[in-house]
């Protein structure tokens, strides 16, 4: 962390930003007024820091209507121009983690996504969120239906149609151009339906020395390989793996769209689980840096009070941590079979706003003849906002820094741990660029485990 990112005390010092719960169970959170009064009062300091310019568009766009209003003064933006100013953050934390000079324990006591949630909360709730987005957030639901072999088929091959895209923009919302990942006829749970880890325990000081994974949407709907690699590398680690049953969504893309209720339905599938997984003696990870964050974070500062749900959030690591914390005791196998040339390595707001370094290039950075170019921007993928028929152009405009360092690095392999970020950085070197690898894919490459399971 470094000291940008901390908050100025009354004596001088610098502390580091302490974040608070959500109190949405409040009378007042839902208060139309209240948050129009909170709102005006964060945009005026907004306007005269002006450090998070260069982060989303949500702060442009508030600079710039500010800049050619009449008064210049928050105070006079209308409804429409607040909503467009919320409309354009996506919640990844950046701005309260890494610019704020505000974040409590300064008196001004600023959490710019937290009153974004606050005000997309609202919004939900008045059934101002279009039907598209409430749709595309139910990934459980879309995921079951669209996983079906033949329906996954027909639905690859004409989102893969330029002109099907074109004639469906309309009524769908969804950028013609933007980049839909394929949905796979085959899941995780149904990859490792015959999977058992016979492997020893071998616990540390911090970890307990075996997985219970949040196999995450994408391993349920999407890209089941990326669960099968983390479950190749673990396991020639010496770290068994049970697959979680029963899981739902983490919450993270309702979170995104201010649906509150239904990040509470889900809360309460998931954390009986997770919580019996860990009181049979696991550690929980999950291979997508927003899922570990929504049940390390975010979901504990929804619901401070909750034992289950903070028990949850101490048992569960990003999965290069968990290998960082385990080479540390001295567990972690370094009998790697093959170099990885230059890789770039983008890192995800999701995982930088966890506060864990960088682990994921500390681990890819032990195989020999390996060197790292680190790209610490945004991607502007942020969920549904790359692929949003109004949003879609700005996603590519803030991923471009990106897209030009990967370029720049003339690199063997490109990578990120959050598999969006890969599809957005994809679509932005253009149309020939290979295709992206997940860290765990490059780790098992290095091994030499051409068979995941």
């Amino acid at each position: 962390m470094t000291d940008e990112t901390r908050a100025p005390t009354r004596e001088g010092g610098l502390e580091v930003p302490q974040r608070q719960p959500l109190a949405f169970r409040e009378p007042g959170f839902f208060d139309a007024r209240a948050l129009e009064k909170e709102l005006v009062r964060t945009f005026e300091i907004c306007q005269g820091c002006r450090r998070c310019f260069s982060l989303c568009e949500a702060f442009p766009t508030l600079f710039d209507t500010l800049d050619a209003s009449a008064t210049g003064e928050a105070s006079a933006l209308t409804r429409t121009e607040m909503d467009q100013v919320v409309a354009e953050c996506y919640l990844c934390d950046l701005c309260f983690m890494t610019k704020c000079p505000y974040v409590p324990p300064h008196p001004f006591n600023l959490d710019f996504p937290h009153l974004m949630l606050r005000a997309k909360a609202l919004r939900f709730r008045n059934g101002e969120v279009p039907r598209r987005d409430r749709l595309l957030t139910a990934t459980d639901t879309v995921g079951r239906f669209l996983g079906i072999p033949i329906v996954a088929q027909t639905v690859n091959r004409l989102n893969r149609s330029p002109s099907f895209r074109r004639f469906t923009e309309g009524w769908t919302g969804i950028h013609a151009e933007a980049t839909l990942p394929p949905f796979s006829p085959s899941s995780l749970q149904a990859r490792m339906k015959r999977h058992r880890s016979e492997l020893p325990v071998a616990a540390t000081a911090d970890t307990r020395g075996q997985i219970a994974l949040f196999g995450t949407c994408y391993g349920r709907h999407l890209k089941p390989e990326i669960g099968l690699d983390l479950v190749a590398v673990f396991e020639h680690n010496g770290i068994p793996v049970t697959l979680i049953d029963g899981d739902v969504c983490c919450g993270m893309p309702k979170l995104e769209i201010g649906d509150l209720d239904s990040i509470d339905e889900l809360r309460r599938k998931n954390i009986p689980i997770l919580c019996a997984a860990v009181a049979a003696g696991f550690d929980l990870t999950a291979p997508i840096p927003s899922c570990v964050l929504m049940f390390k974070k975010e979901l504990p500062l929804l619901y401070p009070d909750d034992p289950d749900v903070q028990t949850v959030a101490r048992a569960f690591f990003d999965p290069f941590d968990y290998l960082a914390r385990r080479h540390q005791a001295g567990h972690l196998r370094t009998d790697f079979a093959h170099a990885l040339g230059r890789v770039a390595y983008h890192v995800p707001c999701h995982l930088r706003v966890q506060n864990l370094g960088l682990r994921t290039r500390d681990i890819l950075a032990l195989v020999p003849g390996t060197q790292l170019e680190v790209i610490e921007r945004c991607s502007g993928h942020d969920g549904t906002y790359a692929i949003r028929r109004e949003t879609h152009d700005h996603s590519m405009k803030i991923g471009r820094p990106v897209f030009r360092r990967v370029t720049e690095a003339q690199a063997d392999h490109y990578t990120s741990d959050c598999p969006m970020a890969q599809d957005q950085i994809r679509q932005g070197l253009g149309p020939n660029a290979p295709a992206p690898e997940h860290p765990l894919a490059l780790l098992r490459l290095a091994y030499g485990l051409t068979d995941p399971l």
